[in-house]
């Protein structure tokens, strides 16, 4: 699993920066603009800042990240007061970003190619998939979905599933876990924790 979550990590910087399409672009076409130019820049650096700093332009502003730790969290989110609740967004943005540039910084090659197929959305269809295959050079190919909403800021990734396994089922196990131990105020800390471990790495 966890290299199956390494993957994911991988690419999630696929979506594009704003500027590169206007925001009622069809969402396969969000994800294959900037394909090329975001290979290029892994081929040319690997260095965390500036893959930090590549995530927080191109990944970041088309994630929906309230709805994803709403999903990841599950029911104990409606337990949680409005500052537990930012806490818990905050905490779980910063893991995915933290996990995404340790897995690209000593996982990515240069090498990948990816494939992005037509995400045959209906009109005014507000929900899609968006079906993408990973190449690498000697190694299996790999589907990664992103599951995509149609919000007033355009198209917004809000779960990947990679083989099957969706990155915000993957975290619900493990947070409604810790939840039951040590309630939602204990997740918030085992988040910070992990990420300033993240951090060190």
């Amino acid at each position: 699993m966890k290299t199956i979550l390494n993957f994911v990590m991988m690419w999630l910087l696929i979506i594009p920066a704003p500027a590169v399409l206007a925001a009622d672009s069809a969402p396969d076409a969000l994800v294959k603009a900037t394909v090329d130019d975001v290979l290029a820049v892994i081929k040319q650096n690997k260095d965390k800042q500036a893959l930090r700093a590549l995530a927080e332009q191109k990944v970041l502003p088309h994630f929906d990240f309230k709805r994803m730790t709403q999903l990841a969290v599950g029911a104990p989110w409606r337990q949680a007061n409005p500052a537990q609740q930012q806490a818990l967004e905050s905490g779980f943005r910063t893991l995915l970003v933290n996990t995404y540039t340790n897995a690209l910084s000593v996982s990515a090659t240069g090498s990948q190619t990816v494939e992005v197929k037509p995400a045959q959305a209906k009109a005014g269809q507000d929900e899609v998939i968006v079906k993408t295959t990973v190449k690498d050079s000697g190694k299996p190919p790999i589907a990664i979905d992103y599951r995509m909403a149609k919000s007033a800021d355009g198209w917004k990734v809000f779960d990947v599933v990679v083989e099957n396994l969706s990155l915000v089922t993957n975290y619900r196990g493990s947070f409604a876990s810790e939840v039951s131990r040590s309630g939602i105020d204990g997740l918030i800390k085992v988040l910070d924790e992990k990420n300033r471990t993240l951090a060190k790495g």
